[in-house]
């Protein structure tokens, strides 16, 4: 694959060792887990998770760095696979241990992997991902602040989520011309609030953040297609004043939206 082309997919390749280490540290892999790493791309950080204890796989989009990550690590299991709908339901893991996923995301893929995993939540303990800088603060964000949005509510609701490591570009071949981050996710045994749809809780949640510039009332009847008034109405009822914006709502906020719309 040409330069030109990684560039394109966002690929830029992990070089730090110690930057490397410390994502598995977050992770702390055992011998009874599995370890599935996103994008290998040149080995940084597989080489560092191949030394831990546990059973390590990884997927790879770029056919033409697969032959020599085999090469170099034998005991890994490396497939070619697009991690946006790669089958991450289908990771089992062994009997008192746990799946891991751990990976360096190309940018421009990095959400929609992100959201893969989420919906996979079930089949994974924890992650250690990173991410554009930018996008982590995002889905780490707590209510209040101009980044928390519907990619920060929709993550939480099922991990707890914390930027765990910041990366500056000279750790990255070629060098990005932005900051990049690492996130921590432990998964959640239920969502962190109870809902009676979860489907209805992510169509009112992107409503909401769809124009977010717009009071509460008004960006939920243009994003749900719904009367204004009706939808205000509905909006007191869940004992939320329609004149405040999506991103001052909590989760638990969400949920009783939902359930009134």
């Amino acid at each position: 694959m040409r330069t030109s082309r990684r560039r394109a997919l966002g690929q830029h390749f992990l070089r730090d060792a110690g930057i490397a280490r410390a994502i598995v540290d977050l992770l702390r892999p055992t011998a009874s887990d599995v370890v599935l790493e996103i994008g290998p791309g040149r080995g940084a950080l597989t080489e560092e998770l191949a030394r831990s204890p546990a059973a390590v796989r990884a997927i790879e989009i770029d056919a033409g760095l697969i032959p020599a990550l085999r090469a170099r690590f034998p005991d890994v299991d490396i497939e070619e696979g697009d991690a946006r709908t790669w089958p991450y339901h289908g990771l089992e893991s062994p009997p008192g241990g746990r799946v891991l996923v751990a990976g360096n995301l190309p940018y421009s893929m990095s959400k929609p992997i992100l959201m893969a995993l989420v919906t996979a939540r079930a089949s994974i303990s924890e992650m250690a991902l990173m991410l554009q800088r930018e996008v982590a603060e995002r889905v780490a964000a707590a209510p209040g602040g101009k980044v928390y949005g519907s990619l920060s509510v929709l993550t939480q609701l099922y991990f707890d989520v914390r930027l765990a490591l910041q990366v500056p570009p000279r750790a990255f071949v070629p060098p990005p011309q932005v900051d990049s981050a690492v996130l921590h996710f432990r998964t959640l045994e239920r969502p962190r609030v109870e809902l009676a749809s979860e489907a209805r809780f992510h169509t009112v949640v992107r409503a909401a953040f769809l124009q977010r510039r717009k009071m509460l009332g008004n960006a939920l009847a243009a994003g749900l297609g719904g009367n204004v008034e009706a939808v205000r109405a509905a909006v007191k009822a869940a004992g939320i004043d329609a004149t405040r914006r999506a991103e001052t709502l909590t989760i638990q906020e969400f949920a009783t939206l939902a359930s009134r719309l």
